[in-house]
């Protein structure tokens, strides 16, 4: 019986790129075993060495995590489909809103007039929009996510924003970080994002916070909010916004993106499940690229940002249905959306019968993400400058360099005489390299080449092999600036 698999663009990587495998088995398991059978390089990270599905890939027959029915050993028929949905850098009926007191503020006759077409929606009128300008959200990422979350977010006339990040603008955000111009680069994006929000609308009140999001600061700082919306990019943090919610009671309006593909979901404890629920632990570290790395369509983030300032309206003013206890899965490129049912655990660490997480200091984010563990790892890789390279290549010493990116990315720019071998092949493509002489990984900025040296080295490479500092980007910038950095 044939059913399709459908793989995410996290992990087409080892799949020859490919979105969809038509694949026959009775169990999920018997599919996910031809799956990896056929693309071996797939196998580390979908199973663990015990065999088991990682806990950061969850397995869904149809609309269903295969956790709630018969796990690897539920049933599939003739034409199912299996999806697969890693974690990427997240209902039910609401009748009433979030905010449990009766916080209103009276509306101006100009802002009558700025939100009539509210007004005139009997599921918010009045009262409704009354809600939004007593409301207080927080907007944890002032990213692609958070750009247009927080325009959308003034122009509906929520009272009044916080705004975390200590990024400043670059010139590469500009492709999707819409809050954010051609002016604005060098900036910080609070300040940039506070501007924008009053040029939408002078009504909302902006609260600045340029600093990082810790666990020494982070109950204190979402106490003051109704609502946390969380637009970041990297694990640590998804898990300290979940914990500091649940511990607080607040609703987490969670997304994620990467290259076409978006998540969206409601993770509020009091009403279904949180980030830990669907997602016990994060990908290793370096597995998951970042969009950074991996890239991202600049129109993904406004869709999916606009999604959370849906799910945020609706959370304050109540009514209707929210993404609690469901997962919207939206595919750019194909142009899908998909729904996926999401399960309370009740073995939760935090929000479970028994918690064990009671207080955030009891966590290290860095550790529990595997970032210690990592920088541990990479410390014994030596790196070589772009310089110093130039010149062992000029001084005609024999250097064998590997460029670890995918063919659409060394489009963009090439490293003359380098072999390629993307990550995904490196294992069973070693014997290529010469063991008795150094070779030197390469990628965009010296991320994932640490990443490729640990794959190979892990499939027992004993040759040396050396990291290019800061990648093809520190040689554009360090050896030939004709080249363009990206």
């Amino acid at each position: 019986m044939a059913v399709t698999v459908l793989i995410p663009t996290t992990l087409r990587a080892y799949t020859d790129r490919k979105s969809e495998v038509d694949l026959d088995g009775a169990t999920v398991g018997e599919v996910l075993k031809k799956l990896v059978d056929t693309y071996p390089d797939s196998k580390k990270s979908l199973f663990d060495e015990d065999g088991k599905p990682r806990s950061f890939v969850n397995v869904f027959l149809g609309e269903t995590n295969i956790k709630n029915l018969n796990g690897l050993d539920s049933a599939t028929k003739d034409g199912d489909t299996i999806m697969l949905i890693p974690a990427i850098a997240g209902g039910s009926p609401v009748d009433e809103s979030i905010i449990e007191d009766e916080r209103t503020t009276a509306l101006s006759n100009e802002e009558i007039k700025r939100y009539s077409r509210h007004l005139l929606l009997p599921e918010v009128g009045v009262d409704g929009q009354e809600k939004l300008k007593a409301a207080k959200v927080l907007i944890v990422g002032l990213g692609g996510l958070g750009a247009p979350l927080a325009q959308y977010l003034a122009a509906a006339g929520i009272g009044t924003l916080g705004l975390l990040d200590f990024d400043n603008v670059e010139v590469s955000n500009l492709q999707r970080q819409i809050i954010h111009g051609t002016r604005d680069v060098g900036r910080p994006k609070v300040a940039s994002a506070r501007d924008a929000i009053k040029r939408i609308n002078p009504f909302v009140n902006v609260n600045m916070h340029n600093f990082a999001l810790t666990k020494e600061n982070a109950l204190e700082l979402f106490k003051d909010y109704d609502v946390i919306a969380d637009g970041t990019d990297n694990y640590n943090t998804r898990y300290l916004v979940n914990d500091a919610c649940v511990l607080l009671g607040k609703p987490n309006v969670s997304a994620a993106i990467y290259q076409f593909e978006g998540q969206a979901s409601v993770y509020f404890a009091k009403r279904g499940p949180c980030y830990r629920c669907v997602y016990p632990s994060p990908p290793p570290p370096g597995l998951v690229p970042s969009c950074g790395e991996g890239g991202v369509i600049g129109v993904l983030p406004g869709i999916i940002g606009t999604i959370q300032a849906n799910e945020i309206i609706k959370l304050i003013i109540g009514g209707g249905r929210s993404l609690v206890g469901r997962l919207l899965h939206f595919d750019a490129w194909n142009m899908k959306f998909r729904e996926l049912k999401l399960e309370k655990n009740p073995d939760c660490p935090i929000c479970g019968k028994n918690p064990t997480i009671t207080k955030l200091d009891s966590i290290d984010y860095e550790a529990f993400c595997g970032l210690k563990k990592k920088q541990e790892e990479d410390a014994p890789i030596q790196s070589v400058e772009p310089k110093e390279l130039k010149r062992r290549l000029d001084a005609g010493e024999k250097i064998c360099i590997v460029d670890t990116r995918e063919p659409h990315e060394r489009a963009i720019v090439k490293f003359p005489g380098a072999v390629v071998i993307p990550i995904g092949q490196l294992a069973r493509r070693q014997d290529e390299l010469d063991p008795t002489i150094d070779t030197i990984f390469i990628c965009k900025e010296g991320k994932r080449s640490i990443l490729a040296i640990h794959t190979i080295q892990e499939a027992g490479y004993k040759g040396p092999v050396f990291n290019l500092k800061d990648g093809i980007n520190g040689w554009a910038r360090d050896v030939d600036p004709s080249l363009p950095q990206y």
